[in-house]
């Protein structure tokens, strides 16, 4: 392994010379790479193959994505424009359908594409609000990080799922956001990581980000959790989150929900951090799709085999935790607490 290092003002996406230039996560911890990207289909390819993931990340890449449509555009009249950018805007969307963020992202940008009037004007207009959406996640993370930051005490160790930080966003986070606001603060805090099976968000991405930031922070298998938290060695949980309904059904990364229901059984509240953005406020919780991914990525571990041949797998990316197992939900209009369904919607008329 190199002395990469990724600190929090590292931007995982970022728009520079009309490319979208991201970090390539599937190449961490071992190297930093970073990719260029000039056509929205190798954006589409990216987030798909979780070259950029984390739901506020693959939202504004999925606008950037959308800049890159309307600059290879060679339509002359507006209605063409919003053609061609309507076809890429159902390409982007196609690769990640659980994650809410990548739709509010999409249907913002094609919202200022269809107020514009000249094919120029709408070119400009679209590639402003893209990078003003980028620009806007890393304040809406660090506000989100000082109302989170009261929940948590001096000394406390916070464990964490997956990696909800500045590599799922633009930059800072919205669980590590939180995280990293507590430490700002004047707190001594421990931060315990699931390796997060079966891509190992924890283990490749959040222990390696967090070591590399200066946290005291021990990774444990995720068969662990139950271990660690009946022998005292958590006192709170934080996650992020891909999708939260109305009702405060929170969808994140597969084995959260076992995360959750661990920490109920131990009466350590858990805590969920996410923008607005990452809010569905019109679908019920039963009609979410969750993503199915590949068997290949359990069935080894990078070239290495580790199951049967032909073996039949059940591989859901993302899985459903209910709003009573949840002590609150951190946003940038500050923490929402039960009942969600009340607390959630004064959220939004603050908004």
């Amino acid at each position: 392994m190199d002395d990469t290092v990724i600190d929090s003002s590292l931007r995982t996406v970022e728009w520079k010379d009309n490319k979208v230039i991201m970090i390539d996560q599937t190449k961490l911890p071992n190297q930093l790479v970073f990719v260029k990207y000039d056509d929205y289909n190798q954006v589409a390819d990216a987030i798909r193959n979780l070259v950029v993931r984390g739901a506020p990340a693959i939202g504004v890449s999925g606008a950037f994505g959308l800049a890159l449509a309307a600059l290879q555009s060679k339509a002359t009249t507006k209605d063409e424009l919003i053609s061609d950018l309507e076809k890429a805007r159902k390409i982007l969307y196609d690769t990640r359908p659980t994650a809410v963020n990548l739709k509010w992202g999409l249907d913002k940008i094609m919202k200022v594409a269809n107020s514009g009037t000249t094919v120029e004007q709408i070119k400009e207009s679209v590639i402003n609000e893209s990078k003003k959406m980028a620009e806007e996640d890393i304040q809406i993370n660090k506000t989100m990080g000082k109302y989170g930051s009261v929940l948590f005490d001096n000394n406390d160790t916070i464990m964490t799922h997956c990696n909800a930080g500045a590599l799922a966003t633009v930059a800072y986070g919205t669980a590590f956001g939180v995280i990293r606001a507590t430490r700002e603060s004047g707190k001594n805090i421990k931060v315990i990581a699931t390796e997060t099976r079966p891509i190992q968000q924890g283990s490749r991405l959040t222990a390696f980000e967090l070591k590399h930031d200066g946290f005291d922070v021990s990774l444990i298998p995720d068969t662990a959790v139950g271990y660690s938290m009946a022998n005292g060695l958590v006192d709170k949980v934080i996650v992020g989150a891909d999708r939260i309904v109305r009702t405060g059904h929170v969808f994140n990364k597969i084995g959260t929900y076992q995360v959750a229901t661990m920490a109920k059984q131990h009466g350590i509240p858990f805590y969920v951090a996410a923008p607005l953005s990452t809010f569905d406020m019109k679908t019920d919780a039963k009609d979410v799709i969750i993503e199915m991914r590949k068997g290949t990525e359990v069935t080894g571990i990078g070239d290495k085999k580790t199951a049967p041949d032909d073996i039949n797998v059940i591989n859901p990316a993302f899985d459903m935790t209910p709003p009573e197992l949840i002590s609150g939900i951190i946003t940038e209009k500050g923490v929402a607490k039960p009942p969600y369904e009340e607390s959630i919607k004064k959220l939004f008329q603050a908004n």
